[in-house]
């Protein structure tokens, strides 16, 4: 039986609506994005949180980078400081107070500090001395010995004056380097100026020895002296004494008449 016209019109369009209704209801179940369009800009904020985030973790990485170049560069500034050398040396002012000392003691006089000629004149003066002599010889032996302790003293007056002379130049030389260990900026000045200081106490050291041993050979020449004084003298007393040799007493008149 075949329907009329007019009912396949009402038939099309309850289908017409039907599909209308189940494409809304279609469109209504599935989620919509969260998302929005301001002036043709779309805001996802999702993908807006993802950025910020991996800024922040660039920014942090960025500092990190930045703390890590500052310490590096504080180090490399240390190390600079402490591989800067001393300003400040005294070690020609102290070679040149050792050369004076040492050019004082070159002065000595008639015997001087070489250990074959002290050997030498030694042997001849104070050890082995002839005793069988001339009395005239032996005066003028006697005064030889007397004016080498005579000069022995006058060259450990020397040497002492020199050591006193040095004690303003080490006085300026502490002073300088105390002052530049107090200000030094790093390790190797520190050390430099204590070995400075070392030096100082090495050349007063000097000084002092230089004292003791022309002093010390001022006396020893001395002492040699009064042994070999002593000698001579039992010598000559013993030809003094001996009959026909020594005095002979004579008559001597002394009124005329």
């Amino acid at each position: 039986m075949k329907s009329s016209p007019a009912k396949q019109g009402s038939l099309r369009q309850a289908l017409t609506a039907g599909a209308a209704i189940l494409s809304l209801t279609a469109t209504a179940l599935v989620p919509a994005p969260a998302c929005a369009q301001f002036g043709g800009i779309v805001y996802d904020p999702s993908n807006y949180a993802q950025n910020v985030l991996t800024a922040a973790r660039t920014l942090e990485q960025i500092n990190n980078q930045i703390r890590s170049l500052q310490n590096q560069a504080t180090s490399l500034i240390n190390e600079a400081r402490n591989l800067a050398s001393l300003p400040v040396t005294v070690l020609a002012p102290l070679q040149q107070q050792i050369q004076q000392t040492q050019a004082l003691l070159g002065q000595a006089q008639r015997m001087a500090y070489n250990v074959q000629q002290i050997q030498t004149e030694f042997a001849r003066q104070y050890k082995s001395m002839d005793l069988t002599t001339s009395q005239r010889t032996m005066v003028e032996g006697a005064e030889s010995r007397w004016q080498n302790s005579v000069a022995a003293f006058e060259d450990a007056l020397k040497v002492q004056a020199g050591a006193v002379a040095n004690i303003e130049g080490t006085r300026n030389a502490v002073h300088d380097l105390v002052t530049a260990s107090q200000s030094a900026t790093g390790a190797l000045q520190a050390a430099q100026a204590g070995n400075q200081l070392l030096a100082v106490q090495a050349q007063q050291l000097a000084d002092l020895i230089a004292s003791v041993t022309a002093l010390g050979r001022a006396q020893t020449l001395d002492a040699a002296n009064s042994a070999a004084a002593k000698a001579q003298a039992r010598e000559q007393l013993r030809r003094f004494l001996t009959p026909g040799r020594g005095y002979v007493p004579t008559s001597v008149k002394i009124f005329r008449n």
